[in-house]
């Protein structure tokens, strides 16, 4: 599930986009506290992010430039301030697209929709797998959730790439045990226990709970 956050003060046009988002399977949260953008940023870790110009204390461009500094994700501003100098600012500070308002919400999801699949199209990124909120990152084999990363070691990793590559379908325990012998190295079952249950509880330190499921003489399944 993508997640958009709104960074807009009127709380209409807010809870208009974010019930608007959520119908299309979007997860969105627009901003309570205006003084600590940046920590919800972190925290929520959105993939995309809805930016308005005029805002309390900092304006929208301040916030662009900031995540810029972190992320590379897509950056959309709406605003009525709409005139060639604003549009013209925004894309320089590095937004990707600019909507004016009023605007009309059916073009606001179809914009937002192709940014999504332009940026997070993983059969055609296949360096980024995601599920239920995790990205799975195979260039370094890490992971991030709800703003946090984690690093997992190479049985860990392969380990999970393959019971997310496989979600919803048991992976027997053969599979997994042949997936760690790719070094050449005999790996028996109790290795394999020990790996398995050493990625829960990392996967538990930042808050993945219950991802993995055992079946008895069967194998696990996400």
């Amino acid at each position: 599930m993508y997640r958009l956050l709104i960074i807009e003060d009127d709380k209409g046009i807010a809870k208009e986009i974010e019930k608007s988002a959520k119908s299309y399977g979007l997860e969105a949260r627009g901003i309570d506290d205006f003084s600590s953008i940046m920590a919800t940023f972190d925290e929520f870790d959105p993939h995309m992010v809805l930016l308005d110009i005029n805002l309390p204390y900092y304006d929208g461009y301040h916030y662009c430039s900031e995540i810029r500094k972190k992320s590379k994700l897509p950056i959309i501003f709406i605003s009525s301030a709409s005139d060639n100098m604003n549009i013209i600012m925004a894309m320089n500070m590095g937004a990707d697209d600019f909507i004016t308002k009023p605007f009309d919400m059916p073009v606001l999801i179809a914009k937002m929709l192709a940014h999504f699949r332009r940026c997070y199209d993983f059969n055609n990124n296949p360096n980024i797998i995601s599920h239920a909120g995790i990205d799975l990152n195979i260039n370094d084999g890490s992971i991030s959730y709800q703003g946090l990363h984690l690093e997992l070691s190479k049985n860990e990793f392969r380990i999970l790439l393959i019971l997310i590559q496989n979600k919803g379908r048991i992976v027997s325990r053969e599979k997994l045990m042949e997936a760690l012998w790719q070094n050449g190295e005999f790996v028996d079952e109790n290795t394999l226990n020990v790996n398995v249950n050493r990625l829960r509880k990392k996967l538990e330190s930042i808050g993945i709970h219950d991802l993995i499921q055992t079946r008895v003489k069967m194998g696990y399944i996400i």
